[in-house]
């Protein structure tokens, strides 16, 4: 029996239905909208987050109240958008952080450069550094991590536990539910618009992901990113294309990807089997990463 025979309509019912029975859990962040998480005496007050995930995480724990500005990559949820911006988290500015009068800053792996976040730290502001990774284990430290630097560490040890607990949750019902599928073939393609095309290897957010999900890297053999050639992805022979979008996209992620050199010339290219997502909701790897992990194996799957 086929791979997508096997996928029929009553599988395709099944994966939607649990996928829903976690999103409740993923929303807990506008859930808090309304109300404050416990403030302790000697919390801080005026927090400062770089870094998308980690204002996921201030959500989660809903103290998103105590937030004055957030960066670039905090695109969710909706209302972070609107906080007060301080730009770019790889190129941030001592002066700009430092004009918001913060008492804590939360500063996620890429934050930089490394001499402003000292000279921040010089000026009185506690800088809270959280490490790079691609495990539940290592959101699960880091919701911990954030709310320890909050003073809000009860809040949490709840958080993170309901967060393990959806992922072993979505992590048992992808291996249940394809584990003894044939893998898709999956390319990653970082950039679709533009004249470069970046494809993922080894050692990055989308390699990790695809491997949750079930499903194999059709590229493997160098570490990080790197430019596509038409060669290489026609010899990559990808059952499945994915890619992601930041924001609104205008144009159909299809369209797009199907006009680079080589890729309407794969299996999926042929098939049109292209599947988007937003970049921070796949590759962030913040609370909400079950239900991207459940999402995604679904997608590329039935694709």
């Amino acid at each position: 029996m086929t791979r997508r025979a096997l996928l029929g309509g009553g599988a395709t019912l099944a994966a939607g239905a649990w996928l829903g029975a976690l999103l409740p859990h993923a929303l807990v962040g506008a859930a808090h909208a309304a109300t404050d998480a416990p403030v302790a005496k000697d919390g801080p007050k005026r927090v400062i987050v770089a870094g998308g995930a980690l204002t996921e995480i201030v959500y989660a724990l809903g103290a998103q109240n105590r937030v004055i500005a957030n960066d670039l990559t905090s695109l969710y949820p909706e209302a972070a958008t609107r906080l007060p911006k301080i730009g770019y988290l790889r190129s941030l500015s001592a002066e700009g952080v430092l004009s918001l009068h913060p008492d804590l800053l939360l500063a996620g792996a890429e934050a930089g450069p490394p001499n402003v976040l000292s000279q921040i730290a010089a000026a009185g502001v506690t800088v809270q550094h959280f490490k790079h990774g691609y495990t539940a284990e290592l959101v699960r430290d880091n919701i911990r991590g954030v709310a320890n630097a909050m003073k809000l560490n009860d809040e949490g040890v709840r958080v993170a536990g309901r967060f393990m607990s959806d992922w072993i949750q979505a992590r048992g019902k992808v291996e249940e539910m394809y584990g003894i599928q044939k893998r898709p073939r999956v390319l990653f393609i970082l950039g679709h618009t533009g004249n470069q095309v970046m494809v993922a290897g080894q050692d990055t957010a989308a390699d990790a992901m695809l491997a949750y999900a079930g499903a194999e890297n059709a590229l493997r053999g160098f570490n990080g990113y790197r430019p596509l050639t038409a060669e290489a992805a026609v010899a990559a022979q990808p059952d499945v294309l994915l890619t992601t979008t930041t924001g609104p996209s205008p144009a159909d992620p299809a369209t797009t990807l199907l006009a680079q050199p080589g890729l309407a010339n794969t299996p999926a290219g042929r098939a049109r089997r292209v599947v988007s997502f937003d970049a921070l909701y796949l590759l962030g790897f913040g609370p909400r990463l079950p239900q991207a992990v459940a999402e995604l194996a679904r997608r590329v799957h039935t694709t």
